[in-house]
């Protein structure tokens, strides 16, 4: 169930932040077929990224869609993701080329304890708990060098900034940034 919220919310909130532009598809006889509409790409992009085994809270993926070409964005823990990610957005017809600007984040053992604290500290509090039910929850912490942004999507301003607060009150955390965005429905 949290992984429906979560995939359903992100899906929501990058649907509304790209625009719809049509695009053709090329047949393997050479043929052109009908233009589709860029928001069944966007669904299919979203759909096979919130899919992704080892997608997590505390990895970020972001894409746009530019007619045919897609570009992805975002950090990610593991190497892995960010070239499953490539390859499973290669793969979707009517795509043909994926620009990858994923950045993997270093290794460090004070960041992957600041993750834990991090969690902790957001999921754990009773007002916030319910953006952690999901299989990929909708706030995620990303802690590069000590730096946290947290990204996602929440239901209100309250929450925004009660996520604000518990992170800035984890120890060894240097700095927070957050760009989660409020959405209404």
């Amino acid at each position: 169930m949290f992984h429906r919220i979560r995939a359903l919310t992100i899906g929501s909130l990058l649907a509304l932040s790209l625009a719809s532009m049509p695009y053709c598809t090329q047949a393997a006889d050479g043929t052109q077929n009908e233009p589709k509409p860029a928001n069944k790409l966007v669904k299919e992009v979203r759909h096979e990224l919130v899919m992704l085994p080892y997608y997590s809270v505390f990895d970020n993926l972001s894409y746009k869609v530019e007619g045919d070409k897609v570009v992805l964005m975002g950090q990610v823990v593991r190497p892995t993701l960010k070239s499953d990610a490539e390859a499973v957005v290669k793969s979707i017809g009517g795509v043909s080329k994926v620009e990858n600007q994923i950045e993997v984040l270093p290794t460090s053992p004070m960041d992957d304890q600041s993750r834990r604290s991090l969690y902790r500290a957001i999921y754990g509090d009773a007002g916030l708990f319910r953006y952690g039910v999901a299989s990929v929850p909708s706030i995620h912490l990303i802690v590069k060098n000590g730096h946290v942004t947290l990204e996602g999507v929440v239901d209100s301003e309250a929450d925004k900034n009660l996520a604000g607060i518990r992170a800035n009150g984890v120890p060894n955390v240097f700095s927070v940034t957050n760009n989660l965005v409020v959405v209404k429905g």
